[in-house]
């Protein structure tokens, strides 16, 4: 009888959540990869607050973490997961498997990205192995509709500060980096940008995600081509854009010149500037009742990602 019970409780949970599935993001040998001795790291930082955040470095396998809504809720629709850390860490919880999870409650199948962190003694050309990264997840997602119900045409990237970066670095830059991709589509169909670093200029950039991803002396010509303010175009993906005015870490204008940029092209564009809340909120803005999940749900469903 005892186990019968198991066996039933063991079936209910599988059925109510699924297991997550970890995918490495390549099969085989891994892009501009270097002999590296780095082994995948997960810890609790607890200087953020009591309870702690979850923290990865020493990323040397890229992976993609897929969380699939249950199947009656499936509506399609998939976002990938760029979590932030200034391109030296990933906060893989609260800005990544957190939100996946409530992507599940809406009906969209998230896929939380790992992505190597730039190294040069890990990777060679370290400046574009995110990018690699994030166009690899996105063709990974595009080619593998079937399996998980998604619509290829319904397929965004979100990206939380240096994460916001690599997902809007992603949304203005999708030309394939590697020969291997040459002719897919990495283009992702929105971009979902929460207090992302942009700029990598002097005036409002980040300057500690700038210098770990192109060094401290990159140069004008790649200074430019990072500072994705300046490569909007046409082409480039409608955007929901989240920011706090007291944000003292990145620049809020980060993502106001985003946002003008989007306008001036005619891409459908929506910024929430929240008076207060800091930087690094996740999912909750620090003592305020505003939902910006909300709000991002509401715009996606205004501009056809979701279902009404």
């Amino acid at each position: 009888m005892y186990k019968l019970i198991v066996s039933v409780i063991l079936l209910m949970s599988t059925t109510i959540l699924p297991a997550q599935k970890v995918i490495p993001l390549y099969q085989g040998a891994i892009p501009n990869e270097k002999p590296c001795h780095e082994i995948d790291h997960e810890f609790i930082d607890t200087s953020w607050n009591k309870s702690g955040i979850l923290i990865v470095d020493h990323i040397s396998k890229p992976t993609l973490t897929v969380y699939e809504p249950p199947l009656k809720k499936r509506t399609g629709t998939a976002v990938i997961i760029c979590p932030g850390g200034g391109y030296s860490v990933l906060a893989a919880g609260h800005e990544g498997a957190d939100v996946a999870k409530v992507f599940n409650d809406n009906g969209v199948t998230a896929f939380v990205l790992r992505y190597r962190l730039p190294k040069d003694e890990c990777m060679s050309n370290k400046a574009y192995v995110p990018l690699i990264d994030a166009q690899q997840a996105i063709w990974f997602v595009r080619t593998h509709t079937k399996e998980f119900g998604i619509d290829v045409n319904k397929i965004g990237i979100m990206g939380f500060s240096a994460g916001g970066h690599l997902a809007s670095t992603a949304g203005t830059h999708f030309i394939p980096v590697r020969k291997e991709l040459a002719g897919s589509n990495v283009r992702p169909d929105f971009m979902l940008l929460i207090y992302p670093v942009i700029s990598f200029s002097d005036s409002i950039g980040h300057i500690g995600s700038r210098d770990n991803l192109i060094g401290k002396n990159p140069g004008k010509a790649l200074e430019h081509l990072f500072s994705n303010e300046e490569q909007v175009t046409l082409q480039t993906p409608p955007s929901f854009l989240v920011n706090a005015s007291d944000d003292d870490a990145v620049n809020p204008e980060n993502s106001i010149r985003f946002y003008e940029a989007l306008l001036k092209n005619k891409i459908p564009a929506e910024l929430h500037l929240y008076e207060h809340g800091g930087h690094g909120f996740g999912l909750l803005i620090p003592g305020s009742k505003e939902d910006w999940f909300a709000s991002c749900i509401n715009w996606m469903k205004v501009n056809k990602f979701l279902p009404q």
